[in-house]
């Protein structure tokens, strides 16, 4: 029995995410609210939130990442928030771990989740992920997502961190195309990021930022160690760095255009 002293709101974005977004649900049910914010899912994925009589749904276009959590946030009721991807279980030894945190008269305002990476049903011990850690839960009233960054979005915390002991479970990786969209997804929105941070493009450093990643991730981090899987990760993962720099490039190429046109 999870018994908890202050209530507990579980966020999740979502976008075409049957198959994963059943699980995760099921594994949050401890929470006291459950609210899911969807970019308008075309693969069912609203039409069964909608139906589940522990799931408020709200449907809010995509812009970026930290826009979409940031809405999110602002509709929970309570303080503490347990945020979640759709893609993510909460084991039941971290479901009673958070429920005793929350529990507790802690003055920590934000607590760091480690992750275990699996491809499909497999776990990823390595290939760079093994130190991987994102804030998961924290106080409302002591956090909130920076406007710095558009994607792999940072969380401000007012006040000091802690560490929670047990992993989340983090189903990265479904199949090849759908990884390799996220990636590429990813990429876009850097170079977005970067753009508006008048970072150059540079041709030298696109081959070398993305040999980098691959290097340091299937040899440095140990990726090779995860056999086929791991090379299928480290290289889709440096193709989102490639693809960041083409973007980057393509933007670049419009605001000359626009700018030449808009000339006397």
């Amino acid at each position: 029995m999870i018994t908890k002293k202050e209530k507990l709101t579980a966020l999740i974005i979502t976008y075409n995410e049957m198959g994963y977004i059943e699980k995760c649900i099921d594994s949050v049910s401890f929470a006291d609210e459950i609210i899911v914010v969807d970019s308008y899912s075309t693969d069912g994925t609203f039409d069964f939130l909608k139906d589940h009589p522990k799931v408020k749904v709200i449907q809010n276009p995509f812009e970026n990442f930290t826009a979409q959590k940031s809405f999110a946030l602002k509709q929970a009721t309570n303080d503490w928030v347990l945020f979640l991807d759709a893609d993510e279980i909460v084991s039941t030894s971290l479901q009673m771990e958070i429920a005793e945190t929350v529990s507790s008269d802690t003055e920590i305002a934000a607590f760091w989740f480690y992750r275990q990476f699996m491809f499909k049903n497999e776990k990823l011990n390595y290939s760079g992920w093994q130190t991987d850690k994102n804030y998961r839960l924290f106080r409302k009233s002591k956090a909130s997502f920076s406007d710095c960054k558009i994607v792999h979005e940072t969380l401000d915390v007012d006040g000091t961190s802690g560490i929670l002991k047990e992993k989340l479970i983090h189903y990265c990786y479904k199949n090849h195309e759908d990884y390799k969209g996220k990636m590429l997804k990813y990429g876009r929105l850097k170079a977005i990021e970067s753009f508006y941070r008048e970072k150059k493009y540079s041709f030298a450093m696109m081959i070398a930022k993305t040999s980098w990643k691959f290097f340091n991730h299937y040899i440095l981090r140990l990726g090779f160690l995860d056999g086929k899987k791991g090379f299928i990760i480290c290289h889709l993962n440096s193709l989102g760095v490639l693809e960041r720099y083409k973007e980057l490039k393509k933007l670049e190429q419009k605001n000359e255009l626009a700018y030449y046109l808009v000339m006397p």
